[in-house]
């Protein structure tokens, strides 16, 4: 089990092609303050990014923006953050988001949600922290992915233990109770192997 305080999550700056999204980000930021728990995101007013900080806000909890200073340009920065932390880059943000949160959820989203939630879910396997990683599977928009990684298993590229870290949920109260639930497998260590 895994006390948790703030929960970081990755999604779009895009809304999406359908408004049951929108509604995932909004109920999963009510859902967080609800629990007593702080929001960390990356730091936009725009898409799903800001769906989930907008709801969040209106709840009245803590939300936590980090976005990389080439953004801030863009004019996509949300202003009306608890606080918003300006970084030098991406490897900044994402950095910083894992230092300020002890669960991460990926919302529907394109590279750049599967690039910040594949990178957390890379640093569990190697040990580097214990915290839990999972996607909301809104409509099944995650169906496919399960199913890769599944096809991963199965071809020796990636141990069960190691798929078994991540967590998916259709319900944003049950992401956050398998969240919370979350014991990390022990699992043989990559470092060290004979093979290597």
């Amino acid at each position: 089990m895994s006390a948790l305080a703030s929960v970081c999550i990755f999604c779009g700056a895009s809304p999406g092609g359908d408004v049951a999204y929108r509604a995932a980000a909004e109920a999963m930021g009510r859902a967080i303050v609800a629990r007593g728990l702080r929001l960390v995101y990356g730091g936009a007013k725009v898409g799903l990014m800001g769906a989930v900080a907008d709801a969040a806000l209106a709840a009245g909890g803590e939300v936590i923006g980090v976005l990389p200073h080439a953004l801030t340009d863009k004019e996509i920065a949300h202003t009306g953050l608890t606080r918003l932390e300006v970084v030098a880059s991406m490897h900044e943000r994402k950095a910083r988001m894992a230092e300020l949160s002890d669960a991460f959820v990926a919302l529907p989203g394109g590279a750049g949600t599967l690039e910040e939630i594949f990178e957390i879910w890379t640093w569990g396997q190697l040990g580097f922290h214990a915290k839990p990683a999972g996607f909301l599977n809104v409509r099944g928009y995650y169906d496919g992915l399960r199913g890769f990684v599944d096809h991963a298993v199965g071809e020796a590229f990636l141990k069960a233990p190691h798929r078994d870290m991540l967590i998916f949920r259709e319900d944003c109260d049950e992401m956050l109770d398998a969240l919370a639930a979350y014991t990390p497998p022990v699992v043989e260590k990559w470092i060290g192997r004979p093979e290597l």
